[in-house]
């Protein structure tokens, strides 16, 4: 029996006024397609004529429709402008709900930051180390459940290593595989490791690959025990975040003062590349992380947004009472390089290891869900080309995180997370800021609305509640 279509065309401002809190359930039942516009699927290069998105039930159904197969099904039908271009939901794979408001440590932001995260085009996140797993492990279950609207969370669990303050580097082989047991009974899929010596690691590495699940790693040159990514990678560790380490990263000196001396005209720095393609190891640059901490480069760091906005008013006058941060001179050189080595390592051919991560706990300054417009801007000014950069912070994430099979492109059978813009963003990367609409698990949302909801709810309310901001003494 075949069901007549429902024509319903709804203007933006209608679309977006019912579609924002709606339960998932409500609209899933329901089909969506989407039509007109441009499309960027995540796998082409270019953006081509949008040839028809049919989404149900939370998933792609058709890219392009097939003999009008779509007209058989109820579906509500949103059609765009020539000036709106679709692109899959994007992935942080460093994004810290951490922040450090009184600068005694860090605690973890659970209300505010998954829906701007969400208003931002991020659809999904790996925190890279949770302050506390157990609370972030209950918010990420109250968004799968619905009861909360976020960013989907992959779960990260603990800090593997001396960044965990209760750590013990003595740990047995036997120990932390019961905690990956654990943690991975508790819904994680993807580790971090920070401060950890080469037995530990190859222990996590061991145990976290028999359930199939990732790690990546905050590693070193060698300098004091630390682990250089070269060695890493020969253990098997699926990513590596910041330094791509090697030869020119040497035990004598610690990774920063290596990372600032290295020539990316050098065989040391071939090696490395060469063995990161071999093994087909994941890079997570985070590129524009350092510069917060140096001077700031204008172009990068001026604010496109009023970020203060979403602090209480409390905590606004007294983030407006600090002095100035001090200007870091080794992480504003260390931001420079940073992006000259990200140029060189994709002009190598690692164009499809490259992962976007922001890697910004908040002081209060800038908050991380605005942070992927200034790391997929810093790849820009880099020299990488559009196109390749939103793959970065889509298809590449997803892959790294072992969930392309799933997300990270507009496919057909995948999970339908797609964010609308407005204006064309391989003309602009600048243009991903303009999101008219973000759709995750085939739910739509209105990106201001999202951020209207959260405005003056980050930080306490006053001074008895800065306690609550403070860690307890068990987090690093």
């Amino acid at each position: 029996m075949v069901v007549r279509k429902r024509a319903l065309v709804y203007s933006w401002s209608i679309v977006l006024s019912f579609l924002v809190f709606l339960p998932a359930r409500s609209l899933c039942a329901q089909a969506t397609v989407i039509e007109g516009g441009y499309l960027f699927d995540g796998i082409a290069d270019d953006v081509v004529p949008n040839p028809g998105i049919l989404i149900q039930n939370g998933k792609f159904l058709e890219v392009g429709f097939q003999n009008g197969s779509h007209r058989s099904l109820v579906a509500d039908t949103i059609k765009l402008t020539g000036n709106d271009y679709i692109i899959p939901g994007m992935f942080d794979l460093h994004a810290h709900y951490a922040m450090d408001l009184f600068g005694e440590g860090r605690v973890d932001e659970r209300v505010g930051y998954p829906i701007l995260f969400l208003a931002n085009g991020v659809t999904s996140t790996f925190p890279g180390g949770e302050v506390d797993p157990v609370e972030m492990k209950e918010l990420r279950m109250s968004i799968e459940q619905g009861r909360s609207i976020g960013a989907r969370i992959f779960s990260a669990g603990p800090y593997f290593g001396s960044w965990r303050q209760d750590w013990k580097s003595n740990v047995t082989e036997e120990a932390i595989f019961q905690e990956v047991d654990y943690w991975v009974s508790q819904g994680v899929r993807a580790f971090k490791a920070k401060g950890i010596n080469a037995g530990n690691l190859q222990a996590l590495i061991r145990r976290a690959h028999t359930y199939g699940a990732t790690v990546t790693g905050h590693l070193g040159s060698g300098y004091r025990g630390s682990v250089n990514p070269r060695d890493a990678i020969m253990m098997g560790i699926d990513r590596v975040e910041h330094f791509l380490g090697g030869d020119a990263f040497t035990s004598d000196k610690s990774a920063y003062e290596s990372l600032v001396e290295v020539d990316i005209e050098s065989e040391d720095f071939d090696s490395i590349v060469d063995l990161y393609l071999r093994k087909k190891v994941f890079f997570d640059a985070t590129l524009s992380a350092y510069g917060y901490y140096g001077r700031r480069d204008p172009e990068v760091y001026d604010y496109f947004e009023n970020e203060i906005k979403y602090f209480t008013p409390y905590m606004q006058g007294i983030l407006e009472a600090r002095p100035a941060r001090e200007v870091n001179e080794q992480f504003e050189e260390i931001y420079w390089k940073k992006r000259e080595t990200i140029k060189a390592f994709y002009e190598a051919g690692g164009a499809h290891l490259i992962t976007l991560g922001t890697d910004h706990p908040s002081w209060g300054e800038f908050l991380s869900p605005f942070s992927v417009h200034r790391e997929l801007l810093s790849f820009v000014l880099s020299g990488i080309p559009e196109s390749d950069v939103i793959k970065f912070a889509t298809i590449n994430g997803a892959k790294a995180i072992h969930a392309g099979d799933y997300l990270g492109s507009i496919e057909a059978g995948k999970i339908a997370d797609l964010v609308i813009l407005n204006g064309n963003p391989l003309e602009d990367i600048r243009n991903i800021r303009n999101a008219r609409m973000v759709m995750k698990n085939g739910q739509m949302y209105d990106p201001q609305k999202l951020l209207r909801s959260v405005e003056g709810k980050i930080g306490p309310s006053g001074p008895e509640e800065e306690g609550a901001w403070k860690p307890t003494g068990n987090d690093h």
